[in-house]
């Protein structure tokens, strides 16, 4: 049986100051109608239906959660007393599904990426469901084929030369690589045997508790209560004994040690949301290349990025800046130093 795990209690500290800690972009409007989180739930939904869909996220997005998502049954919204990195909450969210569901396979997802070709990303997704029922050992992780040479993801290089006549074949992990520099970047696209990570992740439940009680025994030990005190006592033992896990992320604890990891190499139009640059890519401009989101108004102007949440704003005669406005906060600057913005945060 299916289940899907949606992790969302990222601060989205890339996108301040229209994202903000008490609303974090996984709960924003970025592109298109809905929400980052909504339209990820929906991307999944024909395949998995709500009642086996679960948010992990923290305490102060608990009513976000209901809010955004109504239909979702309470007892799917995993609560995190703090964040504690991505093992921690994989291994809470897993005990929490065996509750319901045991002997289930989990599909890992973040809850603020974009995916174009959504019919693509399900049949990939029943693809490795499969390869999973006939390797219950395996651990699979969906690979993007990159379109260039991007410094802001990290890489997964193949085990053995790619062959692409096969089309989403799955294939022996070498190791997980950091954000390289863009020399570096280039080689690994140029070299046909590096993917990007998108940090989605297929594995039985069973298994991968298994892995993390080996690579990170504390974790699974301070919480392996969790399958089975009662409905009413759940969220108190969650408080008390999640501080006892190891704060590590699911990269360092087990996918660079453990020995049966696949990738699938997949190609559905991806993206990870995580800049104001990936808003450029993703976001219609009008006749003189300017993205305007909110209540703004601009003149004559041109190549500028303008948005705003709560005050109208109108900008005239300028060129090449970027005006973010959110709750009161206006920042301006060139446009070519977006990038930089998260670290003006330090001196407001």
């Amino acid at each position: 049986m299916l289940c899907a795990l949606i992790m969302a209690g990222g601060k989205g500290t890339r996108f301040w100051p229209l994202s903000t800690e008490e609303k974090p972009k996984q709960f924003l409007n970025l592109i298109g109608s809905e929400t980052m989180i909504q339209m990820t739930v929906n991307r999944i939904k024909p395949i998995i239906p709500l009642e086996r869909i679960f948010i992990c996220t923290g305490e102060m997005y608990v009513d976000l959660v209901k809010n955004q998502l109504p239909e979702l049954p309470y007892r799917n919204i995993i609560v995190e007393p703090e964040g504690r990195n991505t093992t921690p909450c994989i291994a809470l969210s897993a005990l929490v599904i065996t509750r319901y569901y045991k002997d289930s396979t989990m599909v890992v997802l973040p809850s603020d990426h974009l995916i174009n070709d959504e019919e693509e990303f399900r049949r990939i997704i029943l693809e490795s469901d499969n390869f999973i029922e006939n390797n219950n050992n395996a651990i699979i992780t969906l690979g993007m084929e990159p379109t260039r040479a991007e410094t802001g993801y990290g890489y997964i290089k193949c085990s053995e030369e790619r062959n692409k006549s096969i089309k989403n074949e799955a294939i022996k992990v070498e190791k997980f690589v950091e954000k390289p520099n863009k020399e570096l970047a280039k080689e690994y696209v140029l070299s046909g045997n590096y993917l990007w990570n998108g940090g989605m992740f297929i594995w039985t439940v069973d298994n991968i508790l298994s892995e993390i009680s080996k690579y990170s025994p504390n974790t699974v030990e301070s919480l392996h209560n969790v399958q089975d005190v009662e409905e009413e006592k759940l969220q108190a033992l969650i408080n008390r004994e999640y501080i006892k896990t190891e704060a590590i992320s699911i990269d360092y604890s087990v996918l660079e040690k453990s020995k049966e990891i696949y990738v699938i190499p997949s190609d559905f139009g991806w993206d990870d949301i995580g800049s104001w640059e990936a808003i450029e890519r993703y976001t219609e401009k009008d006749e003189l290349g300017n993205i305007v989101i909110g209540h703004v108004t601009s003149l004559k102007g041109n190549n500028n990025l303008l948005v705003s949440s709560n005050h109208r704003v109108i900008v005239e005669g300028l060129s090449d800046i970027y005006v973010i406005e959110n709750d009161g906060k206006i920042i301006i600057g060139q446009k070519s130093n977006v990038v930089n913005v998260k670290e003006l945060k330090k001196i407001i």
